[in-house]
Order: C-alpha cells, then structure tokens, then sequence
C-alpha cells in the first residue's frame, strides 16, 4: 500500500499533557515524542515579581508532542487534539502539519510507510 506520511506538532500546555495523551491513544496513535520547551505566542509571556520588582518572563513552560502517521487520518488528529486542548483561551496552543518525504526503521531498514506500521496487528 502506498500511504502518505504526515508529522504533526502540537504545543500546547503542559497540564493538558495526559488527556491529549489518551485522546490520541482512543484514536490509535501508537507513538509519539514529548520534549518540554519554553515559548510564547500571543501570550508574550506574563509577569513575576522577584524581590518586590516586577520581571517580566517572555517564555512560558509547554510540550511539544510530535507524532507521525500514515494510518490514522490526520483530520482525526487534529480534531482529537483540538477536543482535549481548546479552552477558548490565549495559551491553548497551535498544531503544525509537516509531509514527510520518507522514513526508515534503522532496526530492519524497512521504509516509508512500512517503517512505522506494526505488522504484528
């Protein structure tokens, strides 16, 4: 089968982490990498007081959760995340969607789509 690869990245806030995590698993998403990173949008930040002095933190603490897919259509993923994550809110987050020109599974060397599907189902 010949099925096209897509990446998508999610920032989103870091207390929203285990429910995107299993709105992503009821929809059968079998992988994904989480990094914690420090950002800002639209928010630009917000201000903390040190010492009685107002400072103002232009990053905010969020994940980063990358996932690709081939199976499961990205539209469901989109929706999935956008279900757990929109509060309504500055500070819910914004969803990247990348095409992956190919990807190789270093343990057998298989590739493309064959390097992220399980055929053990």
């Amino acid at each position: 089968m010949d099925y096209k690869i897509t990446k998508i990245d999610i920032f989103t806030r870091k207390s929203k982490f285990e429910e995107l995590k299993e709105a992503m698993n009821e929809i059968g998403v079998t992988g994904m990498s989480v990094t914690q990173v420090m950002g800002c949008g639209m928010q630009k930040g917000d201000i903390q007081y040190y010492r009685g002095v107002a400072v103002e933190q232009k990053l905010l603490p969020k994940i980063k959760v990358e996932i690709v897919v081939c199976e499961v259509p990205v539209e469901k993923v989109i929706e999935a995340a956008e279900r757990v994550l929109r509060t309504g809110e500055i500070g819910d987050g914004k969803i990247f969607i990348y095409d992956v020109q190919d990807a190789v599974k270093i343990r057998t060397g298989e590739r493309g789509a064959d390097a992220l599907i399980d055929k053990n189902k």
